[in-house]
């Protein structure tokens, strides 16, 4: 894979790895937090039920594509909030921000008719009619959560570029330490709540995103170091040059994004297709690949944020070097997760099963089998996330827009549905087609950065 030369491990990158590290870690921890709200959400519903399970998987899958996407417009906002800092625009800084939260709303505006509708669109996708329904009574309730969810990403793009990255981790952390009690109470019908099933889970989703927004709030509302960006002065007065500009770095984001998550909710629906045991054994692959995913998008949204300010500040020995240590720090973290997919598929897949369930030892069969797969993409999945950091750090988000249609798109999901049905190789031949679009992904993505790099101009 042609990813960098790396000439030597200097004193330089020794210092730069420290403090690439110091800054993932409360991103990772954060994004860890982030994902455990899902696989919380999956966990309890896969001791509730297989059905429910399923629907959540399928439910869960279009929440997070909606609220990927529209994250695109927050995500714009790291890299041109970092160059501004980096070349000293205060001002810019606080209207980058207010145009991304612009556009996020206008976003979820665009997305709630759509999602009043996700019975009948899983319906015409061939899913199963109990599955579909569950699924669409999850989505009429989540609904609610995800401009709370975008409205976290934009802020925490706001706290990325200005380097602190910890108000982040505890607003996560917490609202993730919420998600558990309120899952519990609301799915079961624990403490004098109602049993809900699947719809509790949708209302422990949106608690668990409202925390973390009011903590963001009130740490931005109570604390002078960010007096000086006044976020909300003038909130109303648009600024329609910063509009235009976060639009255009933000839409090829969001449809980066799309492509990605895309080629995954495809998947899920094939896998729907074979069974609903064969579904709920993809969801839990499925959710410990993304688990761990959030520690390769940690030092992704590291990398963006210190590739943004390098920009900024016209370094290109900093830029350099920001993209060396993050590329290190992702290769460690992926192939430390290899080894314990290689190593304990069964304990990951019993730990959201029912072990007395009929159909518990069906969906642990193929569920090993997939977390042994879901090893084999791991290194392409890290590889291409940090590539999308670096280039989004030097505001390049149009090509990779291509790379990625192209990898998922028009070469993963056929090759998924051609081995998964057309040569028969079931739930197998779909995931196959994970690590075929994710591999090339990876290298396309790096070797359109080592071209921008190597045309960089510290004068520019």
């Amino acid at each position: 894979m042609a990813v960098m030369r790396f000439s030597g491990f200097s004193d330089d990158l020794a210092r730069q790895l420290k403090v690439t590290l110091g800054f993932s870690l409360p991103l990772i921890a954060s994004n860890l937090a982030q994902s455990s709200k899902h696989l919380t959400d999956a966990v309890m519903l896969g001791r509730y039920g297989v059905d429910e399970l399923a629907a959540g998987v399928l439910g869960g899958t279009v929440f997070m594509i909606i609220f990927i996407v529209g994250s695109g417009f927050g995500m714009a906002a790291v890299p041109l909030a970092s160059a501004a800092r980096g070349a000293g625009l205060t001002w810019r800084v606080r209207r980058v921000v207010r145009m991304s939260l612009w556009l996020t709303f206008l976003f979820w505006l665009a997305m709630i008719t759509p999602m009043l509708f996700v019975e009948e669109l899983l319906l015409l996708f061939g899913q199963q009619d109990l599955v579909a329904d569950l699924a669409g009574e999850y989505m009429l309730v989540a609904l609610w959560g995800i401009l709370p969810a975008m409205t976290v990403m934009v802020l925490k793009s706001f706290f990325m570029a200005l380097g602190r990255p910890r108000v982040i981790f505890w607003a996560t952390l917490i609202g993730a330490v919420l998600n558990i009690p309120a899952n519990y109470a609301f799915i079961f019908g624990n403490w004098g709540a109602p049993e809900l099933g699947i719809k509790g889970a949708a209302i422990a989703t949106i608690a668990a995103h409202g925390v973390s927004l009011l903590i963001m709030l009130l740490h931005l509302a109570t604390r002078s170091a960010y007096r000086r960006y006044e976020l909300f002065r003038r909130f109303w007065t648009p600024d329609w040059p910063c509009f235009r500009e976060v639009f255009r770095l933000g839409w090829p984001i969001s449809l980066t994004l799309t492509a990605e998550t895309g080629f995954f909710a495809i998947c899920s629906i094939m896998m729907g297709w074979i069974s609903t045991e064969n579904l709920a054994a993809h969801g839990i692959a499925l959710e410990s690949a993304a688990f761990v995913f959030m520690i390769y998008l940690g030092i992704s949204n590291a990398a963006t944020a210190q590739v943004g300010f390098a920009t900024g500040s016209c370094d290109r020995a900093a830029l350099t070097l920001a993209a060396k240590a993050a590329v290190l720090l992702t290769l460690a973290a992926a192939t430390s997760v290899v080894i314990v997919f290689l190593c304990f598929p069964e304990i990951l897949v019993l730990a959201f099963l029912d072990r007395d369930s009929s159909q518990a030892a069906a969906v642990l069969a193929i569920g090993i089998t997939l977390i042994q797969l879901a090893a084999a993409f791991q290194i392409g999945d890290a590889m291409q996330v940090v590539a999308l950091g670096l280039l989004r750090g030097m505001s390049d988000t149009r090509m990779p827009m291509i790379i990625a249609t192209i990898s998922y798109t028009i070469i993963g999901v056929p090759t998924s549905y051609v081995l998964g049905f057309v040569l028969g190789f079931g739930g197998t031949g779909v995931w196959i087609g994970f690590i075929v679009g994710l591999g090339i992904a990876a290298i396309l993505l790096f070797l359109r950065f080592r071209i921008l790099l190597a045309e960089f101009s510290p004068h520019a």
